[in-house]
């Protein structure tokens, strides 16, 4: 175990991408241990080899297609023309924004760089520092993961055995909450700055706005609706909602053309890929783990030791608030659950609940350096270092640490939804 955590961490240091990393460490110990090497392409097969996994392709295109098909952008227009008057207007419709697409993307990245790339000008011109602005957008993609749908949500029912409608339903309210505490803090920030919002815009021009956008804002409750209704599966509703794209973005908002599509399908596949090629690697580091017996040996060291489930809670998060400064929401999931499993079910941790706190984790992990993809995003997006991002975005992890916190108190947040949904 000890060669394969030091030569991962030697290659993550080489910035040898983490799939690879993975794959190449464990690789290098089965060759130590004499073990029959026609396992791993079969294992990694196996690994991909799942219909819920089909859902993530589709998701991951179905967000690109919102940001390159205008969608985001009359999202965004509405939102301003109703609230962006009101004292921190303009910040509320960046968290709001976020909210309305992580509905639809599943993603933190892709999140933070639709609504970044509108909404981060936009404030600057309003007077908001660069710093604040950028660390509000970083914050608000974060929702992309928590919000359903949500990709690491989905890695983890699969690796759990868990219902992803569940999960999904164990996510709305804690993503609900997070928005809202991300708006009473933007709405205190303006009103002790002095910010004020845009000139009020008429009802006409709100009514046309409002139809211009009910197209995208249409899209979260035909995703979530025909889950949570038994209509379709994850994976189903993941390709209705790409043809749902498709069509408003060609034929409805026409701010796409066809040959845009091999742009989007590019940009579709290299992040699909990349979730694909971790889940392949991570799925070596469990047969590892179970070959050696790994899980079983820490669930024993739990149960003969005096750990108690807070004590056991405090730890967890920890390792996991470390882990999300150098690795994304995919490999830790894939690389901790297996373990984590057996342990969970000694405490008698609810699995729902668990994928909570765990994807919160995750969220933190997107604005933590040094390795925080949502700090590259917005950094890429402002023409800003990345320095100068993480001084901004400091605030809100001290926000979402306190909301943590309260999901970890009150397990209801996460369960009261699924339990009426039964």
């Amino acid at each position: 175990m000890l060669i394969l955590l030091l030569s991962f961490f030697l290659l993550l240091f080489l910035r040898v991408p983490v799939a690879i990393s993975l794959a190449l460490s464990t690789i290098l110990v089965f060759f130590q241990i004499d073990f029959n090497m026609n396992m791993i392409p079969q294992r990694v097969f196996t690994a991909l080899d799942s219909f819920p996994m089909m859902a993530i392709p589709g998701f991951v295109l179905a967000g690109v297609l919102m940001a390159r098909g205008g969608i985001s952008k009359y999202l965004i227009e509405a939102l301003r023309a109703w609230i962006g008057h009101l004292p921190g207007g303009l910040a509320v419709v960046t968290i709001v924004a976020c909210a309305i697409f992580a509905a639809i993307s599943g993603s933190s990245p892709a999140t933070a760089a639709a609504i970044g790339s509108i909404m981060i000008p936009a404030m600057i011109s309003a007077g908001y520092k660069k710093r604040y602005s950028m660390g509000l957008v970083a914050a608000g993609g974060t929702l992309g993961i928590l919000i359903p749908p949500s990709v690491p949500l989905i890695i983890y029912g699969i690796t759990s055995e868990q219902s992803i409608g569940e999960l999904f339903m164990a996510g709305i309210i804690p993503g609900l909450g997070l928005t809202g505490i991300l708006i009473v803090a933007a709405i205190v920030y303006a009103k002790r700055n002095g910010f004020k919002g845009d000139e009020p815009a008429s009802w006409g021009e709100r009514g046309r706005k409002s139809l211009k956008a009910i197209w995208g804002a249409f899209l979260p409750f035909l995703i979530l609706g025909t889950i949570y209704s038994g209509v379709v599966t994850p994976t189903e509703s993941a390709v209705i909602a790409v043809f749902y794209g498709l069509i408003v973005s060609l034929f409805i908002y026409r701010e796409m053309k066809l040959k845009d599509f091999r742009e989007v399908l590019v940009e579709s596949i290299n992040i699909t890929a990349m979730i694909f090629l971790i889940i392949g690697a991570a799925s070596l580091f469990g047969l590892y783990l179970t070959n050696a017996q790994v899980p079983q040996q820490v669930g024993a060291w739990i149960a003969e030791s005096d750990l108690n489930k807070w004590i056991f809670m405090i730890i967890v998060n920890i390792l996991f608030f470390v882990m999300g400064m150098f690795l994304e929401a995919v490999s830790i999931i894939l690389i901790t659950l297996p373990i984590l499993l057996p342990i969970l079910a000694h405490f008698d941790i609810n699995l729902l609940h668990f994928a909570i706190i765990m994807t919160i984790n995750m969220e933190l992990g997107m604005i933590t350096p040094p390795v925080g993809l949502n700090l590259f995003v917005v950094s890429g997006i402002a023409k800003e270092k990345l320095g100068e991002v993480v001084k901004g975005v400091i605030p809100f992890i001290i926000l979402m640490i306190i909301f943590l916190a309260l999901v970890v108190l009150i397990p209801q947040l996460s369960l009261w939804l699924p339990e009426q949904m039964k």
